[in-house]
């Protein structure tokens, strides 16, 4: 099994488009989340959300959008093909891409695969259908179904990066890059591929975002500043948003022959399911369980060699509960781990959140710095003798792990060690 390490990382993020931004909104406590202008009308529950700022792409007609200058080139008919979180991940793939000093022939090459996670793009998919109802199918667009179906980042990336190797798309909803991820690592370990681009997006609009609202899933809240705070007893919901995070996972002695950057080490990763229920967590966590047990068997580590954990924490009432029991199960009661959610501070991305917090457990630890759980004021009384990080920890540590969860009960964790 070869050393698989990440020597790559970009974001388009409510709280920054690059690595820098990034780091240092999470490392001041800054949060992107605002008043969302499409959901100010007095017939939305739902006011909030974390807006990706520099991409004016609201419209169905690819033609009105509005795109930073830094943009890769797009010739016509590639954007005609993108979902609005396609122009987000493809940004942020090519922020990776430079980030690891890759050459387009080592991009293109039959030793380079890339592994993608959305949930596709509802806004697009909903145009496209409607149009085909009152104007029939031969009038709908041509690229209608590759701009909106599930796997439309997978179609579009691996075209516009002329993606040789290994290639498909995770749908495994708020897992979903987290399995890209852990089956990435994977295809580099086996030695199948020498680096594989895994790549987590969503749209951030109204008609991503607010189907939650039906669940009861979403804060109700107007407040920016507080609407967001996950294991806070007084947490009434996620804040949704969307963006684009890109990782480049690399055999380890690959990358160091290339004098690439090298962020940190993949020790492991873990999955389990819940078997309980289609929305819902198991109370106890027990999945997620198995899932910190596996990617700790992985990595040949016991608990308390753990020291930060990124925990999936959405702020919604049963989810919160459910990971503390799993956390408390698996590293004991007063465990030294230091746990955090970052989502108060980005809110929650779905399928995206997996990658984007593997990305800050990254770069937190090549930096030397452990990200805050901002927001709390009164601690969830499930939280009793866990030690959840309040304010930004700065320091050399070795190991993380990230969580994340789906519906249907899906989990993974991943571990990280830095390098």
């Amino acid at each position: 099994m070869r050393s698989v390490a990440v020597s790559g990382i970009g974001f388009v993020t409510c709280v920054g488009n690059d690595k820098g931004a990034v780091s240092d909104n999470l490392r001041a406590q800054r949060h992107g989340i605002v008043r969302f202008p499409p959901f100010q009308g007095a017939e939305f529950p739902v006011h909030v959300a974390g807006a990706v700022q520099g991409f004016e792409v609201g419209s169905t007609d690819q033609e009105d959008w509005t795109l930073p200058g830094d943009m890769p080139p797009l010739r016509m008919e590639q954007l005609r093909s993108l979902p609005p979180h396609g122009t987000y991940a493809l940004h942020a793939a090519a922020q990776a891409i430079a980030d690891a000093r890759l050459t387009p022939d080592e991009v293109s090459s039959p030793r380079t695969g890339m592994y993608t996670a959305s949930s596709g793009s509802s806004m697009m998919l909903h145009s496209n259908i409607d149009r085909m109802h009152r104007l029939g199918p031969r009038r709908c667009p041509p690229q209608g179904i590759v701009s909106s179906i599930a796997g439309t980042l997978n179609f579009n990336l691996v075209s516009y990066f002329k993606i040789q190797g290994s290639s498909t798309g995770f749908v495994s909803a708020c897992a979903s890059s987290g399995h890209a991820l852990g089956h990435a690592v994977d295809e580099v370990a086996l030695g199948r591929q020498d680096r594989m681009i895994v790549v987590g997006a969503e749209d951030c609009n109204a008609d991503t975002i607010l189907p939650f609202a039906g669940l009861r899933a979403l804060s109700n809240s107007d407040d920016p500043d507080t609407a967001s705070r996950p294991f806070d007893r007084r947490r009434d919901g996620f804040v949704g948003t969307g963006g684009a995070v890109v990782m480049i996972l690399e055999d380890e002695q690959t990358a160091i022959a290339r004098n690439a950057p090298i962020y940190a080490r993949v020790a492991g990763w873990g999955q389990g399911s819940d078997g309980f229920h289609s929305m819902m967590p198991h109370p106890r966590g027990e999945g997620l369980v198995r899932a910190m047990r596996n990617a700790l068997a992985a990595a040949g580590l016991s608990p308390e060699r753990i020291d930060y954990l990124n925990a999936h924490a959405t702020s919604t009432q049963a989810g919160d509960v459910a990971e503390l029991h799993a956390i408390r199960e698996v590293f004991g009661q007063g465990a030294h781990v230091q746990i955090s959610s970052t989502k108060a501070l980005t809110g929650h991305a779905l399928s995206l959140s997996s990658i984007m917090e593997s990305a800050f457990c990254v770069m937190a630890l090549k930096e030397g710095w452990m990200p805050a759980s901002a927001h709390i004021t009164e601690p969830d009384p499930a939280a009793e003798g866990i030690n959840i990080l309040r304010e930004t920890r700065h320091g050399d540590y070795a190991l993380a792990m990230s969580n994340s969860s789906g519906f249907g009960g899906a989990n993974v964790s991943v571990i990280f060690e830095r390098v």
